[in-house]
């Protein structure tokens, strides 16, 4: 156990600046699943529960206008875009993933599983060509080459797919049985490491880290039951790898909430989650100390966070996570989406001489 431990139950409430975040306007009718900025302009792209992905364009002032919606026919799950920023897509619970492409405003059906579509990436393939790899709960990956109708390659996973990132040549894709498959582009086949969560509830959301340097390749996930793991793949030395306590309430009864989402800063490495309890931290994983703490500024759950690709706005959607049914769902529960700009010292690592007299 990290040293990071029950720091997230000591800090808390509103931070100075949360009342400049600015709402999305005209933002989606339920909950959010999944944020995704583009990675080449400050285009923010939504998946919901409301069938469908809306995109806007948003300018320094954190100020929003609408630009496009893909409609599904069932809840979408998960939006991605192109690594060049010309297309998105989405995909969901009508069992397909749909790409719009922003130049030309057309959309089209690009994929299709047996089951709803739990998550979708871009990967780069053979010779550098884009594929999109979608993860279904019909226990496969499939990826995509959208010159073609038929999946360029199948392959079975030993459960649903819950959750999953890519960065650089790596793609990791967790599943039910609370296992990690690992692929590399060299080989999409088949992939190069299986690693099992060592958590005993499951798993919740991922995040990989942004390096390409192979000693430093890594994962970072959260579970439902308010624990994220900071996961390296080459694990040689011991207690790198390391798993801490967050997003709970009450030292004394521990009520604990789940780790819904997971971002990456992409310049300094440092990372924010958002969960169930409301709250949004940003955490430096190297130095182990929180580094900010704000709450949702409506009543719900962090549903999705994002960065944008120069690091200087953060996104948070709140809203319903859906994690105690249907039958708490309240008819007159807000969903949100909030815009914040990013302020150096709340992202930035800390030596960790400093981190030595803050943490817990």
């Amino acid at each position: 156990m990290s040293a990071f431990g029950g720091l997230a139950s000591t800090l808390g409430g509103p931070r100075p600046g949360q009342s400049q975040d600015r709402e999305i306007q005209r933002g989606p009718g339920d909950t959010v699943s999944e944020l995704r900025f583009s990675p080449t302009a400050n285009f923010l792209a939504a998946s919901s529960w409301d069938n469908q992905t809306r995109i806007w364009e948003v300018n320094e002032r954190l100020e929003s206008s609408p630009k496009a919606v893909i409609q599904h026919e069932g809840p979408v799950l998960s939006v991605e875009w192109s690594r060049d920023g010309s297309k998105v897509v989405s995909a969901g619970c009508d069992k397909a993933a749909r790409l719009l492409d922003l130049a030309t405003g057309q959309s089209q059906q690009v994929a299709a599983h047996d089951a709803p579509i739990r998550c979708c990436r871009f990967v780069e393939g053979p010779g550098s060509q884009p594929l999109l790899v979608t993860g279904s709960w019909d226990k496969t990956l499939k990826y995509w080459d959208m010159r073609q109708q038929a999946p360029a390659h199948t392959v079975p996973l030993p459960e649903r797919c819950y959750v999953m990132d890519t960065y650089g040549p790596m793609l990791v894709v967790g599943t039910a049985d609370k296992q990690f498959s690992i692929f590399s582009n060299a080989n999409l086949a088949a992939p190069i490491k299986i690693i099992a969560s060592p958590m005993k509830f499951q798993i919740r959301s991922v995040a990989c880290a942004p390096s390409t340097n192979p000693a430093d390749m890594g994962y970072t996930f959260g579970t439902i039951e308010g624990r994220i793991q900071i996961q390296y793949l080459e694990d040689k030395t011991p207690g790198r790898s390391f798993s801490f306590k967050c997003h709970r309430e009450n030292k004394t009864t521990q009520e604990v909430f789940s780790v819904n989402s997971l971002a990456f800063h992409p310049h300094y490495g440092t990372f924010a989650s958002g969960g169930s309890d409301g709250a949004v931290n940003f955490w430096d994983g190297n130095s182990k100390q929180r580094l900010k703490n704000f709450n949702s500024p409506i009543p719900g759950q962090i549903t999705s966070v994002a960065f944008n690709g120069n690091g200087g706005i953060f996104a948070y959607a709140a809203g319903y996570d859906w994690s105690k049914g249907h039958e708490h769902a309240k008819p007159d529960q807000k969903t949100g989406i909030y815009l914040q700009a990013v302020q150096v010292d709340d992202v930035k690592p800390k030596p960790p001489a400093a981190a030595k007299t803050k943490r817990y």
